[in-house]
């Protein structure tokens, strides 16, 4: 399989890149439908809500066994306040998540492993929900 592919999701390309076999969903892509000029805030206001905090926590949990649930649980208790801001670097630093990596440069963005991809697709159609993930 090739390292990079793309695919077709409402009418816009999203890149899919492969990482020890894993597929990573790039979020940038999908944040690009609702700003195309600035998608970074899409995704931090999308990475702020308690939601989010809760499901990406979950993920990790599940599969990364080194992650932080210490730091974890500070974030998870500051989400949703007003005052609160969550990037993707502060994430990946603070709880040594796996589910999320940066990409600089060309193709460069925000991607996601394809586990939290349900939450990722709420950012152009808020309704969709992960099925077995309480809100």
């Amino acid at each position: 399989m090739r390292k990079t592919t793309k695919i077709e999701v409402m009418s816009r390309d999203v890149m899919i890149r492969m990482v020890n076999r894993e597929g990573y969903i790039c979020v940038t892509d999908i944040a690009r439908y609702k700003n195309s000029d600035d998608p970074r805030f899409v995704i931090q206001n999308l990475m702020k809500t308690r939601a989010t905090v809760k499901f990406l926590g979950i993920w990790e949990i599940i599969n990364n066994e080194d992650f932080n649930r210490v730091e974890f649980d500070t974030v998870k208790n500051e989400a949703g306040s007003n005052a609160f801001v969550l990037t993707p670097a502060k994430w990946i630093k603070l709880t040594k998540a796996i589910g999320i990596f940066l990409k600089a440069g060309r193709y460069g963005g925000t991607k996601n492993t394809n586990g939290p991809k349900g939450r990722s697709q709420s950012i152009v159609q808020p309704n969709v929900r992960q099925a077995n993930f309480p809100t």
